[in-house]
Formats: C-alpha cells, structure tokens, sequence
C-alpha cells in the first residue's frame, strides 16, 4: 500500500512546486520564518494554531491534515495535552469526528487524561457539540468501567440523556442499563436523573418502575430540602430547587394511580402537592412559581380524576378551567377522549373547539419543557383513542383511518403497546374497512413484522 505523504513532506513538495521561499510562505501562513524553518527540519512540532495557518497557507479545506497530525504531532513520542486539548476542540468544531475518535482512543491507553478528557467532554456538553461530547464520554466509562467513581457514573449519567431517541425500543434499553448507577451520582445530578428517568418510564408506560422512582425521588428530595432548612438556605442546586422534586414525586405517585384506576388515591396525592404543609415559610421567586405551576396542575386534576371516577359533570369544569391554558390543552385532549370512550359521551364540540391544539408538536409548561418521548407516545394514544371515538359513532372510515395514523407513529416510536393496540383495532372493524385502507394496513403490519424481526436479532445479540 502506497505511503501517504507527512505533513512536513507535502509543506516541502508546496514549497518547491510553487517555488516559494520559506521567508514568502511565513508572509502568507502568518507562521515565523524561523518557526517554519525549524518544523520542515523536524526540529519542531507543530502546535495547532501553526497547522492551521499552514493548511490555509496552502489553499486547502480546514482541518485538511488532521488525521496525519494525530500520528505525527500528538502521538510521535509522549501524548502532550497542551497539543492534544487544542486538537480536540478544533475537531469538535469542523466535526472531524472520526479523527477525535481516533485520538481519544489511542489517549486511553494512558489513564491518566481520563480526567481531561471528562472536563472536555463537560465543556462539550455545555457547548451543545453532543456528539463530540458522546465519544469522550464513552471513552471515559469505558477506561473506569471497574472503578465506582462519581465521574464514571456522571459519564453513563450524560450518555444516557444523549441517546435517547424516538425509538423506545432504544430508550427502553437506555433506562435500565443507566439507572444502576443513579446511586453514584454526585446528589447535585441525582434528583435531574431520577426525574428524567422517572419520565421516560412514564413515556413507555413501566407503572411499576415509575411508581418505584418516584418513592426514591422523595425519600431524597425530602432529606435535601430538610438539609437545606437545617443550614439556613444554603441549597444543594439541580436545574431546579429542591422543592419542585419533592412536589413532583407527589405528582407522579398521583399519575401511576390515576393509570391504576384508584382514583381516590390518586386525589390524596394531588392534596399533597397542592397544599404543602411542610413548606418552609419563606420561599424566594423561583419556589413560588414552581408551587404555583402545581397548584394549576392540581386543579385541573382533580377534575380530570372525577371525569375518570364516572363523573360525566366534571367535564364541563374540566374544560372550562383548561380553555385559557394552552399549555394544558394537548393533555386534557388526550384525557377528555379517553373518558368519552369509557364512559360514552358526546364530545364533538370539544374536539371543533380545540382542533387547533389536535397535532404533535412541542409541549410546555410554565416551568419547562416536556420530553419528546412523552409527547409522542400520548399523541399515538390520541390518535388511537380518536379513531375509537368516530368508530363507536360508525364512522368507520374517519375512525379507521385515525387507527391506521396511531398504527404508523406508534410504527416510528417502534411502541409495542401502541403497535398492538392499533392491529387489535383494526382487526376488529375490518369489515367496515375499504380497500385502500386495506392495503395501507397491510403495508404497515408488514413493517411491524421487520421491526420484530429486528428485535430479536438484538436480543439474540445481547
């Protein structure tokens, strides 16, 4: 195989094709003569700002030489950080991502730039250049993969939230191998984990887990925010004050009975997040919105639970308190069809009302943003509960239509429950349906059966 020329070979074969002198190509580069002189003679390495100047010097793409310069420049004799640190960030910015790689891996060979490597990934993080971020992060878990350390678990902790996906097959995944190492986190990072693993539990519907989560998040919430009172207002700082986890696990053990049917336990949870007892007398600004946000959630559900408990009155309140709130239409949408389909009531007027806020888009609160993966699978349930809505009112194409819509997004999240739910439907009304709608199912099953065709290659894999 034919040897690709070195750095210091091509700058010479430069030179001499366009005869130029070293003293010419220092005025061009903007990199001293002496400087120059001393590289070509292999008497210097070249930092990264030098190569650079050198490459653009030389007519060519930024970052031309970079895949030459891990070699030749960083690796040649001793790894030298005050190299390899700059190499890293420029790559990072041009996404030359194959070259990063290569150099971070051959770094692990000594243990001892984990810790550099870990700060980089961090600024990576920050910087939102993820992907950059991503491979020095693995590369740090997999270098400390023996040892329990804070950095190793913050590693699986930044991993975990960056590949998460559509896909719940994926994310289902992601969940349990992370969630060992919630206990080794650093208790700035463990109530954000807890939450963000609590919710996508809630996105694949794992009741029991979430329920198992959500007492964890309290257990500790309660002894921050009690450690906190204890020194007078010095707080151990998440993304959020402490008292939005302690309120929030209330909220989520409300949600798991709501989604068990024990309505009237899931209204003494939603008392507990709404009236706080063992709130401290003074909060500052961003407690205040905080409990103010639950306080709206409580509201609305305690109707929402009342219209699941069978009580049909409840509905008009339920509406008229979220008509103003348009953070809360998309949720209450989804709830309202599913109490209509068990409980058989006429919401036409509801659904023309709101048919603006009937779509998947990005959803909010007051007090941040709600995931992706929760958002998309409450949109295929629906969909799905739409389609059953026009079904009990024989309207089979609008209704079967709707099933074959929440058949192929729950097809692109790769949800089983969602997957199965819409076959069953379908199955069950067939004969209403037309021929095209048909060959549409048929389509689709056929993309279900490679997805479980796909799922049993990894589970055979693992």
């Amino acid at each position: 195989m034919e040897r690709t020329a070195t750095i210091r070979e091509q700058m010479e074969e430069f030179l001499h094709k366009n005869e130029m002198t070293i003293n010419r190509f220092a005025e061009i580069s903007g990199v001293n003569s002496g400087t120059l002189s001393n590289i070509l003679n292999g008497n210097r390495p070249i930092s990264m700002q030098q190569l650079d100047r050198i490459t653009l010097g030389m007519g060519l793409e930024e970052g031309y030489f970079y895949e030459l310069y891990i070699d030749e420049c960083i690796f040649h004799a001793t790894p030298d950080w005050r190299r390899l640190g700059p190499y890293l960030h420029r790559c990072a910015e041009l996404g030359k991502l194959d070259c990063l790689d290569k150099a971070v891996r051959m770094t692990m060979d000594n243990i001892s730039y984990s810790p550099l490597l870990f700060e980089t990934a961090e600024l990576f993080f920050k910087e939102g250049k993820h992907e950059a971020a991503v491979l020095l992060y693995k590369s740090v878990a997999e270098s400390e993969r023996f040892q329990h350390s804070e950095r190793l678990a913050l590693c699986q902790y930044r991993l975990f939230t960056l590949g998460l996906t559509d896909d719940q097959e994926i994310n289902s995944r992601a969940a349990v191998y992370f969630e060992p190492y919630i206990d080794r986190l650093d208790e700035v990072y463990q109530l954000d984990a807890l939450k963000e693993l609590i919710n996508l539990n809630v996105s694949l519907n794992r009741w029991n887990k979430v329920d198992e989560l959500a007492d964890k998040m309290g257990r500790i919430a309660s002894i921050q925010y009690q450690y906190e009172v204890g020194r007078l207002g010095q707080e151990v700082r998440g993304k959020k004050p402490v008292v939005f986890y302690k309120l929030y696990s209330y909220l989520v053990k409300a949600t798991v009975c709501y989604e068990r049917g024990a309505f009237d336990l899931a209204l003494k949870y939603v008392s507990m997040y709404s009236e706080p007892e063992w709130l401290k007398e003074e909060s500052n600004e961003e407690e205040l919105r905080i409990i103010n946000q639950f306080n709206e959630w409580a509201e609305a559900n305690r109707y929402l639970y009342k219209l699941m408990a069978g009580n049909d009155g409840a509905l008009s309140e339920y509406v008229k308190y979220i008509a103003d709130k348009e953070d809360e239409i998309f949720l209450a949408i989804c709830n309202i069809m599913i109490a209509a389909n068990r409980y058989q009531l006429q919401v036409d007027h509801i659904l023309d009302r709101f048919k603006g806020y009937i779509e998947l888009k990005e959803q909010r609160n007051h007090i941040g943003e709600i995931i992706q993966q929760i958002t998309a699978d409450r949109y295929t349930r629906l969909l799905a509960e739409l389609g059953i809505y026009y079904l009990n009112l024989k309207q089979f194409n609008k209704g079967l239509q709707l099933i074959l819509d929440s058949l192929e997004k729950s097809i692109a999240i790769n949800s089983d429950n969602g997957m199965l739910r819409c076959m069953g439907l379908f199955e069950q009304f067939r004969e209403f349906s037309t021929i095209d709608l048909q060959q549409k199912y048929r389509e689709l099953v056929c993309k279900v059966q490679m997805l479980n065709e796909k799922k049993i290659g990894i589970s055979l894999k693992y």
